[in-house]
C-alpha cells in the first residue's frame, strides 16, 4: 500500500469496496494564533459500507493518538507500535460486509507550503489566516479519509476558532460561542469528493452580494432526462435562481478589494453558464476568499473557491491583469459543474477537467464580459505555454499516464490546461458549438453528483453531433508533439491557383498527421494602408496535402494566414512573401485576432531557430508601441527580452538590451494608461547600463513626467523600480550599503506581507558573489523551512536576468543537492524550486554532463528525472537559436 502516493490500481479496488460515506471532522484551531505550534488536534469519524476484504484509510501526519472501528480500539492493529507511518495509512483488515464506523484521533501538521492546512501570519497587522489546498490528494494532511476522487461523501464539519475568527467553508456555517472560543460547524449534505472540502480561517474581511437569474431550459435537461440523476442529489433545470455571493480577504487588504468588479464578472460567468449548461448552480451559496502565499491560480473547492491573494490589486493594474483575474474567476465557477457536480473517476482525466473550464471561461470571457478578446489572448498566452511544453522531451499526450499521484501532480503542466483547451476549441469547431454544448448538457444530466471519464463525454457528443469521434480522438488525445500547417499555392494573374494546405507530421513525436477544423484568411492592402481580410474559407485539413479548391481562382492577396481565427493547434509557417508583408506591417493589421497570430509565429520561429532573435527584437522594437490589446502587448514585451537573454547571440546581447530599453523609454513616453504601464514595467524588468540606472534613480526620486507624461509611480512599480535599481547595482554607482538602505526604507513604508517579501527579492537581486552565495545557501540548506513565498521571492532575485555569470559556480552545487532537495521539499516546492534554479544560465558541456548522469541514475527519483530533462531540453534549445541567431 502507499498511502501518500496512491496507485489508480489500488483506489480502482477500494472504490470497489467502500460506498455510501459520511465523514464528520473535527478541527480544533483555538491555539492557532500560537505559531510555536506547529499541530493541530483532528478527530474524524468516517461512516462508510463495505464489502469484504481489506483496506486502507489515508492520513498523511507524525502523531495518530487512536483508532475505533465499531467501538473496539484497533489503533496497534491499525498503524502498528511504533511511528506512525503515513506511507501505509491506517489499515482496515478483514472488514465484514455492512455498515461501519471508524473514529481516527489524530495532529494534524499546519503548512508553510501551501499544501494541507497553511498557516500565514500578516506582517502589517498580525493576523493569522489558515486555508486548504486539497487537490490533488492533500485532503489527508487534514483529516482521516479515503482520499480519491471516485469515492464521494457528505461531511459534517465544524472548527474551534479563537473569537475572532471566522470559518468559511463548503456550506453556510453557524457558530457558537464557548468561553474563549467559538464552534463553527456547517453540514455537506450534498456528494463531494475529498479534494474538494475546504477550509478557510481567520478574521476576513467580508462582502456579500447575490445573484439572480434565469435557467434557460434545454432538451437534454429534461425532467426526464434528469429522473436518475435526481435520486443522487438535487438539480434545477429552469425557473429563477438566487445565489448568495461572498468576498472574502484578509484585513490589511480590505480597501483594495474592489468588490463591484469582482461581483459583476462572477455574475456575467453565473448568466452565461445559467443559458448554457441546461442545470442551475447546484450548491447553496458561492463565495471566493482571496488567500496568501497560494500556489496557483485558485482552486474550485465547490461553494468556496481560495484564489491567490495577488489578484486583490493594491495598485495600478493592467488591463490584461483583470482579464487575467476574470478569466480565473470564470474558470473556477464552470468547475462548480465540470468538476464539482461531476466528477472525473480518476485523474486521468484531470485535462478534461481542467481543460473545459479554461475553454469556458474563454467562452464566457468573450460573450459575456468587457473581455471580448479573450481568445486573442488565449491564443497568444495560453497556446504559447502549450507549444512550449509539447516541445520538451517530457512531453505527453493530453490523455495521458496517471498511474499514481506524484505522476499526476506532475503532469499539473501546459499540456493539461493550455493543450487540452486547444483541443477542445478544436473539437466544438469540428462538430459545431451547438452541438457541443448539448453533448456537455447531455454529459451533465446524465452523470450529475457522480463520476464520469471523456469516454462518457465522447459519447454525449457523437449523439448531440451525429459524428463518430474515436478517430479523432485517437488523432488528438494519444498523440504528442505539433503539426505545422503551410500554405501552397501558384499566383497567375492575380489569381491563386492549386491552393492547398501542407501539413508536417506531430513532432516531438511519431510524425502523425491529424484532422484539424481551420480557418483560411486571405489579407491585402487597402487604400488606408491597412492590411485586411478579403476572403476566408473554412476547410477540413487531413493528411499530409489537402487541396482548397475554393481558393481556386480566387484574387491573390498580399498576406496568407493558415489557421485564421485560431480554430486549430498547430504551428503555422508563412509563406516567404507573406513572412515579410507581415512583419514589415505588423501595425497596419487592425484585426488583433490575425495580428495576434503573426506575433506568435514570429516567436515560435525564434525559438525554433528559424527567425534571429535580433530580428524578433527588432520587429518588438518596431511594432510594440502601436499594439492595442494589452495581453498580447505584455506577452511579446516579454519575450522580448527572453529573446536578448537566452535567444540571442552573447556578442549581440549588450546591443539588444540597449534597442530594448531604447524601445521601451519611447513606449513610456508615446502612449498613456495601460499601454505606459507596460512599458514601464518593461523597462524595470531590463539589465540596465549605468545610464539607465541613473533614469531608474530619477523615476524612484519622483521625476517620471520627463521619460512617462502622466505615468503614476504607485507602490508596486517602485518596488519594480528598486528591484531592477538593486540588480544593477554594478552599474548605478551606488553602493552595497545605499541600495541596503533604499531597500531598508522602501520596507518601512510599505510594512505589508508584499513589501516584506518584495525587499527580500531586491536584497537577492544585488549583483555581489557574497549575496548570491548567501541567497544560494539559503535556498538548498534552508529551503523546507521557509515558506512557499519566501522561497519564490529568493529565487526570482537569485535568478535576476542578466546575472548568469554571478552564478556560474552553482551548477555543480545544483546537482549535488537536487536529490536530496527534492525528498526534503514538499512535492510541490521541490517541483518550483528545483525547477526555478535549474542552472540555465551554464551552457557548458561539463555541467550537461553532469546533469545527464543524475538523469541516468538509477535512484533518481522519477520527478525529478523530468525537471532535469526539461531544464536540459531548454538549454539545448538555446543553444540551438543562439547559434543561429550569430549565423551570417
Amino acid at each position: 500500500m502507499t498511502s501518500t502516493n496512491l496507485t489508480q490500481t489500488e483506489a480502482q479496488a477500494r472504490a470497489e469496496l467502500i460506498s455510501n460515506v459520511h465523514y464528520t471532522v473535527e478541527l480544533d484551531l483555538s491555539a492557532g494564533e500560537d505559531m510555536q505550534r506547529e499541530q493541530f488536534p483532528s478527530r474524524t469519524t468516517i461512516d462508510f459500507r463495505s464489502g469484504t476484504g481489506s483496506t486502507f484509510v489515508d492520513f498523511r501526519a507524525r502523531k495518530v493518538h487512536s483508532v475505533h472501528l465499531d467501538g473496539a480500539d484497533i489503533t496497534e492493529k491499525a498503524i502498528g507500535t511504533g511511528d506512525y507511518d503515513a506511507t501505509a495509512g491506517i489499515v482496515l483488515a478483514d472488514l465484514a460486509e455492512g455498515d461501519h464506523q471508524l473514529v481516527v484521533d489524530a495532529l494534524g501538521d499546519y503548512s508553510v507550503t501551501g499544501e494541507g492546512l497553511h498557516r500565514f501570519r500578516d506582517p502589517a497587522d498580525g493576523n493569522i489566516y489558515l486555508y486548504s489546498q486539497f487537490e490533488t490528494a492533500d485532503a489527508k494532511r487534514v483529516f482521516a479519509c479515503f482520499d480519491q476522487p471516485d469515492i464521494k461523501a457528505t461531511y459534517s464539519l465544524s472548527v474551534r476558532t479563537p473569537q475572532p475568527w471566522r470559518v468559511v467553508t463548503n456550506n453556510v456555517v453557524s457558530a457558537e460561542t464557548e468561553g474563549d472560543t467559538v464552534l463553527h460547524r456547517a453540514e455537506v449534505d450534498y456528494r463531494l469528493s475529498t479534494y474538494l472540502i475546504a477550509f478557510c480561517v481567520g478574521p476576513w474581511h467580508e462582502v456579500t452580494d447575490e445573484w439572480h437569474g434565469e435557467i434557460t431550459a434545454h432538451p437534454e435537461t429534461s425532467d426526464d432526462a434528469l429522473v436518475e440523476a435526481r435520486t443522487r442529489g438535487e438539480i434545477q433545470n429552469s425557473g429563477f435562481q438566487t445565489v448568495p455571493l461572498g468576498l472574502y480577504c484578509r484585513q490589511s487588504l480590505a480597501e483594495h478589494l474592489d468588490a463591484e468588479e469582482l461581483f459583476t464578472v462572477t455574475k456575467q460567468g453565473f448568466d452565461y453558464y445559467s443559458e448554457h449548461f441546461g442545470i442551475a448552480y447546484p450548491f447553496y451559496k458561492y463565495d471566493q476568499v482571496f488567500c496568501p502565499e497560494y500556489n496557483m491560480g485558485a482552486m474550485e473547492n465547490a461553494g468556496v473557491v481560495t484564489i491567490r491573494d495577488e489578484y486583490v490589486f493594491r495598485s495600478a493594474a493592467s488591463h490584461y491583469e483583470y482579464e487575467r483575474r476574470a478569466d480565473t474567476i470564470l474558470h473556477e465557477l464552470a468547475h462548480m459543474w465540470f468538476g464539482d457536480l461531476v466528477t472525473m473517476t480518476w485523474w486521468d482525466d484531470l485535462w478534461l477537467n481542467e481543460s473545459f473550464a479554461t475553454w469556458s471561461a474563454a467562452m464566457s470571457q468573450a460573450n459575456a464580459t468587457r473581455f471580448d478578446t479573450a481568445w486573442v489572448t488565449f491564443g497568444n498566452k495560453e497556446k504559447a505555454w502549450a507549444y512550449a511544453q509539447d516541445q520538451l522531451s517530457t512531453t505527453h499526450p493530453v490523455f495521458t499516464d496517471a498511474s499514481d499521484i506524484v505522476t499526476v501532480d506532475a503532469n499539473f503542466d501546459g499540456i493539461t490546461y493550455a493543450k487540452g483547451a486547444s483541443v477542445l476549441k478544436q473539437l466544438a469547431a469540428y462538430v459545431g458549438l451547438e452541438a457541443f454544448f448539448a453533448g456537455v448538457r447531455t454529459h451533465f444530466a446524465a452523470h450529475a453528483w457522480e463520476n464520469a471519464t471523456f469516454d462518457d463525454l465522447l459519447s454525449a457528443l457523437e449523439r448531440s453531433s451525429g459524428r463518430d469521434l474515436s478517430d479523432w480522438a485517437d488523432q488528438w488525445l494519444k498523440t504528442t508533439g505539433i503539426n505545422t500547417l503551410k500554405a501552397s499555392f501558384e499566383a497567375v494573374d492575380g489569381a491563386y491557383q492549386n491552393f492547398a494546405i501542407e501539413q508536417n507530421g506531430a513532432a516531438p513525436g511519431a510524425g502523425e498527421t491529424r484532422t484539424h477544423r481551420i480557418g483560411i484568411g486571405i489579407y491585402r492592402t487597402d487604400g488606408n494602408g491597412q492590411l485586411s481580410r478579403i476572403t476566408r474559407v473554412d476547410a477540413d485539413v487531413a493528411g499530409s496535402t489537402t487541396a482548397i479548391p475554393e481558393l481556386d481562382g480566387t484574387p491573390a492577396g498580399d498576406l496568407v494566414i493558415v489557421n485564421d481565427d485560431d480554430l486549430s493547434y498547430a504551428f503555422i509557417e508563412l509563406d516567404a512573401d507573406s513572412l515579410k508583408v507581415a512583419t514589415e506591417n505588423i501595425t497596419a493589421i487592425a484585426d488583433p485576432m490575425p495580428r495576434s497570430l503573426i506575433w506568435s509565429a514570429a516567436w515560435n520561429m525564434t525559438r525554433n531557430a528559424q527567425m534571429k532573435a535580433r530580428d524578433f527584437v527588432a520587429l518588438v522594437a518596431r511594432g510594440a508601441v502601436a499594439e492595442t490589446e494589452m495581453a498580447v502587448l505584455e506577452q511579446v514585451l516579454a519575450q522580448s527580452r527572453v529573446a536578448v537573454s537566452t535567444y540571442a547571440a552573447p556578442d549581440w546581447r549588450e546591443q539588444g538590451w540597449a534597442l530594448l530599453r531604447e524601445a521601451f523609454l519611447r513606449g513610456m513616453k508615446e502612449t498613456t494608461g495601460q499601454a505606459q504601464l507596460a512599458f514601464a514595467r518593461a523597462f524595470a524588468h531590463s539589465v540596465h547600463n549605468g545610464e539607465s540606472a541613473e533614469i531608474l534613480q530619477e523615476l524612484l526620486g519622483g521625476d517620471a513626467a520627463h521619460y512617462a507624461p502622466g505615468l503614476e509611480i504607485d507602490q508596486d512599480l517602485r518596488w519594480q523600480f528598486l528591484i531592477a535599481l538593486a540588480a544593477s547595482q554594478d552599474e548605478s554607482g551606488e553602493t552595497e550599503e545605499q541600495v541596503a538602505a533604499r531597500i531598508a526604507e522602501e520596507e518601512t513604508h510599505d510594512a505589508s506581507s508584499s513589501g516584506a517579501m518584495l525587499a527580500l527579492e531586491a536584497r537577492s537581486a544585488v549583483p555581489a558573489a557574497e549575496v548570491k552565495a548567501a541567497v544560494w545557501e539559503e535556498i538548498t540548506q534552508r529551503g523546507p523551512q521557509l515558506s512557499n513565498l519566501a522561497l519564490r521571492h529568493r529565487m526570482a532575485g537569485l535568478t535576476r536576468i542578466g546575472q548568469g555569470e554571478l552564478l556560474q559556480t552553482f551548477a555543480s552545487s545544483y546537482v549535488a543537492n537536487a536529490a536530496r532537495l527534492w525528498e526534503e521539499l514538499s512535492p510541490e516546492m521541490a517541483l518550483r524550486t528545483l525547477s526555478g534554479i535549474y542552472p540555465a544560465w551554464d551552457l557548458s558541456e561539463e555541467t550537461d554532463r553532469q546533469v545527464a548522469e543524475l538523469i541516468e541514475a538509477p535512484d533518481t527519483p522519477a520527478g525529478l528525472r523530468r525537471t532535469l530533462r526539461e531544464g536540459r531540453d531548454r538549454v539545448a534549445r538555446a543553444k540551438a537559436a543562439q547559434a543561429f541567431d550569430s549565423a551570417t
